[in-house]
């Protein structure tokens, strides 16, 4: 799958490749109501990576039953909506109307975004606020529910399972990690923010070992993120315990990416004589 916020809507990126062999496209981070973002500068490039701060610019999602769904409800993939709010009501009244649109089978519910001051990271980073966010949502909405885990966070196993014991049907993690940058010459952040999510390659040793660690204690799906870049890196990701990968910085530098690690993990599976890639999930040997 491709990452929210990495993707847009899927049709941006109809003219590299057929999206149709993809397992599905987590499109743009949807909010109640319409949002600017932040302030610019929002994105800085960093070492192995890249910071962002966005803060989750859409229309709302009214817009986007009205306007997007229309023109993307008919890909021959799945579709799911990534959810967020800064209250609980944002995030239950953002569900009930995804809810309702019929070809959108699930929605990644956002409780971790270190983007958002009013609430994102709060709800993704203690058990008492994850369970209370999700157990409303789970009320509304009665689809495929993925909760999107923090790493910014002590114990990421104990939020997972709160997730899972609340009524998700799956999580994705990692969402990215709290970072900054500052520009020497001008002594300022180089973020608006100063503050902002740090994704690409760094963090991938940090989101395998939090996706192991998950899988140790869930019965659910666990779809992994965190600096997957080639084929390669997804392998990692399943043998660790994910069912699924989501691809995300690595769209900015390469359109056609996604396509190659499907590919990828196919020929990955006849060189290594398994006969399926679920057969890969939580294959690493200890």
């Amino acid at each position: 799958m491709t990452a929210s916020g990495t993707f847009g809507y899927g049709e941006e990126f109809m003219d590299f490749f057929e999206i149709s062999c993809l397992g599905g496209v987590l499109v743009k981070g949807t909010t109640l109501n319409h949002r600017e973002g932040n302030l610019y500068p929002r994105m800085a490039e960093t070492p192995q990576g890249m910071l962002n701060a966005v803060g989750l610019q859409n229309k709302g999602v009214h817009y986007f039953a009205d306007h997007i769904y229309p023109r993307i409800k008919d890909y021959d993939t799945h579709m799911l909506v990534n959810v967020s709010g800064s209250t609980i009501e944002e995030y239950v009244e953002t569900a009930k109307v995804v809810n309702d649109l019929e070809k959108i089978p699930g929605i990644e519910l956002n409780i971790s975004c270190p983007n958002v001051k009013e609430g994102g990271m709060a709800f993704g980073t203690s058990c008492p606020s994850a369970v209370a966010v999700i157990e409303a949502v789970r009320k509304v909405y009665d689809k495929h529910l993925m909760v999107k885990l923090s790493p910014n966070v002590t114990n990421i196993a104990e939020i997972a399972k709160a997730a899972e014991d609340s009524g998700a049907d799956s999580v994705s993690l990692i969402n990215t990690l709290l970072g900054m940058a500052i520009n020497a010459k001008t002594r300022r952040p180089v973020l608006s923010t100063i503050t902002g999510g740090l994704s690409g390659p760094a963090v991938k040793p940090v989101a395998l070992r939090m996706v192991w660690q998950v899988a140790q204690v869930l019965n659910i799906p666990i779809v992994g993120m965190g600096g997957i870049m080639n084929t390669n890196d997804a392998i990692e990701f399943m043998l660790a315990g994910a069912s699924a990968i989501q691809v995300g910085t690595a769209n900015f530098i390469d359109p056609t990416v996604t396509e190659k690690i499907v590919h990828g993990i196919e020929d990955y599976c006849k060189e290594h004589g398994f006969d399926k890639a679920s057969d890969l999930v939580g294959a690493m040997e200890v």
